[in-house]
């Protein structure tokens, strides 16, 4: 048996967390002895598909279809559709990105299977894979197990597996399998980013973050000066954005953005809970806050106590001198 693994990509460009679903699914084939395949839905012969073949897969099919020059759920569906029937795999694994998010339930529909989504956790017991996700806004943890014949089709969510810890490979072999698309029922355009979005922050490294400490609009220019200097991207946490100091696509937690950069500062921000399942897959959590008893310092694998205004010169000061 197989698992397939979804290659995202645009204009054969990856979508990093394609590579925390290989990490997944090779995660899964350790204890089910699977084979994992990665498959890339494209329209020519992707070049992506070499750089996929250098992780440890038994190989990389290409998807191929003219209608699939540009994501459609319709196209993407009858291309997975097509690809599980000719594989006949034991899972389908995916990151829960928002593309999947769109046409992965409507893949699982058509085999009579449920998906479960936005997983944190997987491990093998009895014979079972035993799934963890969030709930309630992340305030409980529930276990899931899936019950009948395979297909089992399973996200992950963003951090949950580390994209580098995916295992490299020898080198494996591509296919191009031509697949069936029937008629689009849509006419797609390009894809909507509004004019304020200059960042990607699930793509970031390094992610400074600032909270209701940072106090005033006027001080996140400092907070600013600290993520130059370490080449980062600026988030807030949700009152800053309601408040309009930052746009809305800079916001971290269950109604924002989930982000796993390998290192994250978190700068005045108390840690309620509905931040905390945003950003607690970072690599590396730095917490900065007078108050000793703030929920962040429960997650934080460094913490400075005391007052950020303090803490932001004298860190920005040792970067550079260690920059030299």
């Amino acid at each position: 048996m197989s698992i397939l693994v979804f290659i995202e990509h645009k204009d054969c460009v990856l979508n990093k967390a394609s590579l925390e679903a290989i990490a997944s699914a090779q995660a899964i084939a350790k204890d089910t002895g699977d084979k994992v395949i990665a498959v890339i839905p494209c329209d020519k012969d992707c070049a992506l598909a070499q750089e996929i073949s250098q992780y440890n897969v038994e190989k990389v099919i290409v998807a191929k279809n003219a209608k699939l020059n540009i994501y459609t759920p319709d196209a993407y569906a009858d291309a997975w559709e097509a690809i599980i029937k000719q594989t006949n795999p034991s899972y389908v694994v995916m990151a829960h990105t928002y593309q999947v998010r769109d046409f992965a339930p409507k893949v699982a529909a058509r085999f009579g299977k449920e998906m479960v989504g936005d997983c944190i956790r997987y491990k093998h017991e009895s014979g079972k894979a035993i799934l963890t996700r969030r709930i309630f806004l992340g305030k409980l943890d529930a276990d899931v197990s899936i019950e009948g014949d395979a297909p089992y089709f399973v996200t992950f969510q963003s951090g949950a597996y580390r994209g580098d810890n995916a295992e490299k490979g020898s080198g494996a072999p591509v296919e191009v399998v031509e697949v069936d698309v029937k008629e689009l029922r849509m006419t797609p355009e390009e894809p909507f980013q509004e004019a304020k979005a200059t960042v990607d922050l699930s793509k970031s490294n390094i992610i400074v973050a600032i909270g209701r400490g940072i106090k005033s609009q006027e001080n996140i220019e400092k907070a600013q000066q600290l993520a130059e200097i370490l080449g980062a991207d600026l988030a807030a946490s949700r009152p800053i954005c309601d408040a309009e100091w930052l746009p809305i696509d800079r916001q971290i937690g269950s109604s924002g953005q989930t982000v796993a950069p390998k290192v994250y500062i978190a700068l005045g921000i108390s840690g309620a809970i509905q931040h905390i399942v945003g950003m607690k897959n970072a690599g590396t959590i730095i917490a900065i806050n007078k108050d000793a008893e703030a929920p962040i310092f429960d997650i934080a694998d460094y913490g400075i106590v005391g007052d950020i205004f303090d803490a932001m010169p004298v860190l920005v000061e040792e970067i550079k001198k260690a920059k030299g």
